[in-house]
């Protein structure tokens, strides 16, 4: 790959990541963001088009919250995922820093925030790809209603999630705390973010974000 194409990948992975964090930071600082707008207004990308929750599907009941615990990797079988989770902060701007740009197999997870299988919504981020090849989050948006998604914590546990809603919500309308807000008070949540849509080579940026949400429904060892 020439410089220019790698400057270009580069390029385009940090617009489009940077852009899915900076929204969380706004919320997280309770800036405003208004006027939600669910669907998709093109193809994810990697995948098909995310269809929230059919009506047919089934949910098993929410699990009892576990303690607090720090997660060290996180498996969707689903998808083939299996990969680390590294700890993220806030930077200046007051957006959560991602993974490395080295380490697109790596998941980030907002350290600040609730810790996944405890009570309150856990916020993972992953890259979805750059311009030469996929990312931990590529497939993100197939997943569906009742898949499952495992948490291995540094207290033995895992913390055992079923998906109940995929969203590809687009970014010119977004509100925030619907999209990562918690659901029903009491539960342990999760939600698993990266960018979707198409890629807008005139903004350097992609035009929607996959939102995956979970509750906690099983525990293991």
């Amino acid at each position: 790959m020439s410089d220019g194409e790698r400057s270009s990948g580069t390029g385009r992975l940090l617009t489009g990541v940077a852009w899915v964090l900076l929204l969380l930071g706004l919320w997280l600082w309770g800036r405003e963001v208004t006027d939600v707008r669910h669907g998709i207004s093109a193809p994810t990308t990697g995948d098909v088009a995310a269809v929230g929750r059919p009506a047919e599907v089934e949910l098993p009941p929410a699990a009892r919250p576990l303690g607090a615990a720090r997660p060290q990797r996180i498996d969707i079988p689903g998808l083939g995922v299996q990969a680390p989770v590294v700890a993220r902060g806030l930077d200046r701007q007051g957006a959560v820093d991602p993974p490395p740009f080295d380490q697109l197999g790596v998941v980030g997870w907002y350290a600040a925030g609730a810790k996944p299988g405890a009570a309150g919504t856990a916020l993972m981020v992953g890259h979805v790809d750059t311009e030469t090849r996929p990312a931990v989050f590529y497939k993100l948006s197939s997943l569906k209603p009742g898949e499952t998604v495992r948490v291995i914590r540094d207290d033995g546990r895992v913390a055992e999630f079923t998906v109940d809603d995929v969203q590809v919500v687009t970014r010119d309308h977004f509100d925030a705390q619907q999209a990562y807000g918690q659901r029903e008070s009491g539960r342990a949540e999760l939600r698993l973010i990266t960018c979707g849509g198409t890629f807008d080579r005139a903004s350097r940026s992609y035009t929607a974000n996959v939102i995956v949400s979970a509750y906690l429904t099983g525990t293991g060892l």
